[in-house]
């Protein structure tokens, strides 16, 4: 495998992170973002070691105590599902962009930034400024951020994204205060979705699609068949119950929950703007 590496695209503003497994995209704004950059290159060029080091513990339903500041963020993120079913990979993605946000930020000079880890992001929102986060397709907009607004972390899970999901939904995205919250939160609702026993839903054991899965021999979504539009609002129903409890209990601020064309949401209302192609 090779090494980390950083690499800028071809608008000449963002940076592309690419280590394994792991993609992130780095946007900065403000008079440091120059060092800032530099910053999130050189912590990235540690990340995937770090979690590695530690992958038979965070794969694990009790992780117990880690060491690395990625692996601590995943495990904080996941204790408040206990004693549901949850390992600290639920929030792998989010944990490991708020790393990469925690060193852009250990600097002065910047207004602005976002750490895009395969579409779960962490960003910081300086004074007076906006932050447009796209919501997953099929909801067509984006939600506008303010400095004010309690949200610094947005997620999406769901049965087609790129882990398993022991749901059925299409996508759920969940804005919470963190991303690493929003990952674990966006995964456990994504669960949640679901039809139970459905003879048109096609599950495997985990472990016999990846074999170092952390869901092990738990029954995972491999196919969907033709639902009708009753099962559908059943389904998202189920989800949205969970995602209420969520909200109720603070650890998240919204939720879009999505399935075969319909979609609930759930928790704060945010300014949902028409998509822009160019920033889709």
């Amino acid at each position: 495998m090779r090494g980390a590496q950083a690499n800028w695209l071809s608008d000449g503003r963002r940076l592309h992170l690419h280590h394994g497994p792991i993609d992130m995209i780095v946007g900065i704004e403000g008079a440091g973002q120059d060092a800032a950059f530099q910053r999130a290159a050189a912590r990235f060029g540690t990340l995937l070691e770090e979690l590695v080091a530690e992958l038979p513990r965070l794969r694990s339903h009790y992780a117990g105590a880690v060491e690395g500041e990625t692996a601590r963020r995943m495990v904080e993120a996941v204790r408040p599902f206990t004693p549901e079913f949850i390992t600290p990979m639920a929030a792998v993605a989010g944990a490991g962009a708020e790393t990469i946000l925690r060193a852009v930020l250990d600097g002065p000079g910047i207004r602005k930034a976002y750490v895009n880890n395969g579409g779960d992001v962490a960003f910081h929102i300086g004074a007076g400024e906006v932050m447009r986060a796209a919501l997953a397709s099929p909801v067509p907009g984006h939600v506008t951020l303010q400095h004010g607004d309690p949200v610094r972390g947005v997620a999406t899970s769901g049965a087609g994204g790129r882990s398993h999901s022991l749901g059925i939904a299409d996508a759920v995205t969940v804005l919470a205060s963190g991303a690493a919250m929003s990952d674990a939160a966006a995964t456990m609702i994504a669960n949640a979705v679901d039809l139970p026993g459905h003879p048109a839903i096609d599950r495997v054991p985990a472990c016999e699609l990846s074999p170092d899965s952390d869901l092990g021999p738990r029954a995972v979504t491999r196919t969907v068949g033709a639902l009708t539009a009753g099962e559908v609002a059943e389904a998202l129903d189920a989800g949205r119950v969970y995602a209420d409890r969520l909200v109720a209990r603070g650890m998240v601020h919204a939720a879009c929950l999505s399935l075969r064309g319909q979609c609930v949401s759930v928790g704060e209302s945010f300014m949902i703007e028409e998509r822009d192609p160019e920033h889709a």
